[in-house]
């Protein structure tokens, strides 16, 4: 199954909310029947390479299934198709925030980069969360080699399939209290946003402020969620 991605995201746009707030959507990207598609798979037998409950890790209450390799086509197609115009924002980034990195162009190569540094295990993973379920504020890190954003796409309706159980991004500046953000998305929406900092204009400058990301307590019904992330895991 491919995508289609309609409206083709407008990657100016996107980047100049990236860089205002940490966070852009693409709404859309999935349709319905691709939605259930892919939230059809969290219950099948094979696929996976590890199932966590969260619960058991102080994450919070639900639990997730990561992708082994190799990918649904539908994810790997995300993966592939997404990372290139994401890599000339995390490139952009990287040089105001002062880093050397540079991320290649194509995600081959940079899957390439985090096997040669022991980073073999695939990240994308489905998220299912019921009544009183909640995921804390957290960073998906993995290893040494990290792509500096990542992808949540909403698989379920909000007030149909669950209520409750916002989509949650926090940044931390320094000197500063945190500031919460809430990400309206509907079924089929894509939030892109910053895994760890994130470069934002000061005074005297460009400086890295901290993200973190997490879903409010889910009220009632059953909320899926595909994550995508798109270095490998040590």
């Amino acid at each position: 199954m491919m995508p289609d991605i309609a409206p083709h995201p407008d990657w100016s746009r996107v980047a100049d909310a990236l860089d205002s707030r940490g966070w852009a959507c693409l709404p859309g990207l999935l349709s319905p029947a691709e939605a259930d598609a892919i939230a059809g798979l969290y219950d099948r037998p094979d696929g996976f390479r590890s199932r966590v409950v969260m619960e058991r890790h102080g994450f919070g209450q639900g639990e997730y299934r990561y992708f082994a390799y190799p990918l649904p086509p539908l994810v790997q197609t995300l993966r592939t198709t997404l990372y290139p115009p994401l890599a000339a924002i995390a490139n952009a980034w990287h040089a105001r925030m002062g880093l050397t990195d540079r991320f290649p162009a194509h995600h081959a190569e940079f899957i390439a980069t985090c096997h040669a540094a022991g980073q073999h295990r695939p990240t994308p993973l489905l998220l299912r969360y019921g009544p009183g379920d909640y995921n804390c504020l957290h960073q998906d890190l993995y290893g040494a080699q990290v792509f500096p954003l990542q992808i949540a796409i909403l698989l379920s309706r909000p007030d149909d399939d669950f209520t409750g159980g916002a989509f949650i991004l926090t940044e931390q500046r320094p000197r500063r209290q945190s500031r919460a953000d809430v990400v309206p998305l509907d079924k089929g929406d894509a939030v892109i946003f910053a895994v760890n900092h994130r470069p934002v204009q000061g005074a005297r400058g460009p400086y890295r402020v901290t993200m973190r990301h997490g879903v409010g307590t889910v009220r009632s019904g059953r909320r899926h969620t595909l994550g995508i992330i798109f270095h490998d895991a040590a």
